[in-house]
């Protein structure tokens, strides 16, 4: 029997396991997988930090959109204990001053009491608007949003606010690395990871269509199976 692949899995911004449901049923055969906590830190380090010490000495790690770029923390942190990398809707680059100060306006705003209609002004920017009258995807967004909850969404936007610009760092990734996007996602565009497809030694581009930001929601098959293809390398 082949042993499984520790794998790291990182959710993004005001997600949590639900990201995962169709990997983690799926891939059973090749991972044994942890879901990280990105609920408890204010730093993309600190998250990092938190969620590798849960791990073996060696695992595959993969980050969606805040995910990712704590994902390239712990390349940065602790290159050494990664065997494979997958970044998912994400960037490697530091946030606009224009997108820095509308994170704060969603924090002031959330800390006002309007955490609900906060998460209301992520879902068409998480999702595409042919796909925003879907109830079931919709509401397990929201779901999610609010089992993350307040004071933990400050706390991941503050991270996502400091974060530092990685892209001098992209090629010290020495390990076979997943770069996938939606080709609809404007959070993090296909641009951005083109850029970071180009920079990582080893690194595969991967573009799912009919999809934006929360990949392994709305196109969860063919995240599976690239996600199959890349723990088989």
């Amino acid at each position: 029997m082949t042993e499984k692949t520790p794998l790291l899995l990182l959710p993004g911004l005001l997600c949590d396991r639900a990201l995962w449901g169709h990997q983690l049923d799926t891939l059973t055969d090749l991972a044994e997988m942890t879901v990280g906590d990105m609920t408890l830190d204010d730093t993309v380090d600190g998250m990092a930090v938190r969620n590798i010490a849960r791990m073996p000495d060696k695992f595959a790690l993969a980050g969606l959109s805040m995910g990712g770029y704590s994902a390239q923390a712990v390349m940065r942190l602790a290159p050494e204990r990664v065997t494979k990398l997958a970044l998912l809707d994400t960037s490697a680059r530091s946030d606009t001053p224009d997108r820095i100060q509308g994170r704060r306006d969603l924090i002031a705003r959330a800390a006002a009491g309007e955490f609900k209609e906060v998460v209301e002004r992520h879902l068409p920017v998480y999702l595409p608007p042919e796909r925003l009258t879907e109830e079931p995807l919709v509401n397990a967004v929201r779901q999610s949003a609010y089992i993350v909850g307040e004071a933990a969404y400050q706390r991941q936007q503050t991270a996502l606010i400091n974060r530092p610009d990685n892209r001098t760092n992209l090629s010290a990734i020495g390990c076979p690395t997943l770069v996938l996007c939606g080709r609809q996602d404007r959070a993090t565009t296909l641009e951005m990871h083109e850029e970071m497809a180009t920079e990582i030694p080893n690194a595969a581009l991967v573009v799912i269509e009919d999809c934006a930001h929360l990949s392994p929601l709305e196109q969860p098959h063919a995240v599976s199976a690239a996600m199959r293809y890349w723990l088989n390398i």
